[in-house]
């Protein structure tokens, strides 16, 4: 099924079709058929949920074959544990993919806050782990309270510079609800990020004027202006930047990996930092009081008066909630141009492409 998305061309694929040609992607590269699974479904996942021009679906594979070509990921990475104790874990990554590391070490924050109450993990050596939601959202399918972070790239600038020197440096935090999704809030802490500029551009649309600085530290709407050398403007101005320099102290700092102006740039070695908190609600109260408590404020959230008549109030992750729910009925939008580039790679690899 053939569409467009404000001028970039899209075709629209089966959430299956996705997903089988992800994992046949991964196998060739030497994953084992679990991680590939893994990964694949992070992927898919990030695909249903997602705009195309943030780079989080099918369009990860351009650096994870780049990677994989010269070394830099390791797709049959053994994963090892450099320290263990009744509430914590530090997850030796070993150049592994960030979505099995991440996950392995939110599934250890989930067994060790089952025993303590709340417990926080870990990882050094990773790659990209996806979509910080993905990670949250597998403890609040457990019960708990779940919440992931990451270093990355320098992109913004501390507040009041123009010289990048801080990641995007997302989160995920997820609430667990009875009998309903989990609630998930995903972020980066800049206002956008490189790929929707440039996807901006390729539709020869202005962006928010809030999304970046040139490299001179001037502001603009126009996103051929910031395709070279923009730093990337935080959420919330100093209050982003602030939250950005703590992630990266309490990943990279604090995990013994690379932080700050290393990070992500080495090709052979991205050295990707990530934690994974897990709180045990039962610790603190019986489940389903939680449950009561917490449908109370969502009651009171989405109650509130809005500005515009009759506009319902969402709560966190309810709109790519609903992207999801679309794209399993019509598809998975993926650019013309992307599509070329996996046909490339799926051949190079000798990997089946199912993107016809």
């Amino acid at each position: 099924m053939s569409s467009a998305q404000k001028g970039v061309a899209t075709k629209r694929f089966p959430e299956a079709v996705v997903r089988k040609f992800a994992t046949g992607l991964l196998l060739a590269m030497g994953s084992r058929a679990e991680d590939a699974e893994l990964v694949a479904d992070g992927i898919t996942t990030a695909a249903l949920r997602w705009h195309p021009g943030q780079g989080q679906g099918l369009e990860k594979f351009f650096r994870y074959h780049r990677r994989y070509k010269i070394g830099g990921s390791v797709p049959n990475a053994e994963m090892s544990w450099d320290r263990e104790g009744p509430s914590f874990a530090l997850l030796n990554a070993n150049d592994g993919w960030g979505y099995v590391a991440g996950q392995k070490a939110m599934r250890k924050a989930m067994a060790l806050a089952a025993k303590t109450g709340v417990a926080l993990v870990g990882v050094r050596n990773s790659d990209h782990f996806g979509i910080a939601g993905y990670h949250a959202k597998t403890a609040a399918d457990g019960g708990f309270i779940g919440i992931s972070m990451t270093n990355a790239r320098a992109e913004m600038a501390p507040w009041g510079g123009k010289t990048a020197v801080l990641g995007t440096n997302p989160w995920g935090l997820a609430i667990p609800r009875r009998n309903a999704h989990p609630i998930v809030l995903d972020m980066a802490l800049t206002m956008a990020g490189q790929g929707m500029i440039n996807w901006a551009a390729r539709e020869g649309q202005p962006v928010p004027d809030d999304w970046a600085l040139t490299k001179d530290g001037k502001r603009t709407t126009n996103p051929l202006d910031l395709l070279q050398g923009a730093t990337q403007l935080p959420i919330g101005k100093y209050k982003g930047s602030g939250l950005s320099f703590f992630t990266d102290a309490i990943t990279g700092v604090l995990m013994g990996a690379k932080f700050g102006l290393s990070v992500f740039q080495d090709e052979k070695d991205f050295d990707v930092s990530h934690v994974m908190i897990a709180v045990h609600v039962e610790s603190f109260m019986p489940l389903d009081r939680f449950y009561d408590r917490l449908d109370q404020l969502i009651h009171e959230v989405k109650s509130a008066a809005p500005i515009n008549p009759g506009e319902e109030i969402l709560l966190p992750g309810d709109a790519e909630l609903r992207r999801m729910e679309e794209r399993k009925k019509s598809g998975i939008p993926i650019d013309a141009e992307s599509i070329e580039k996996l046909r490339v790679i799926a051949a190079e690899l000798g990997a089946p492409f199912l993107l016809e």
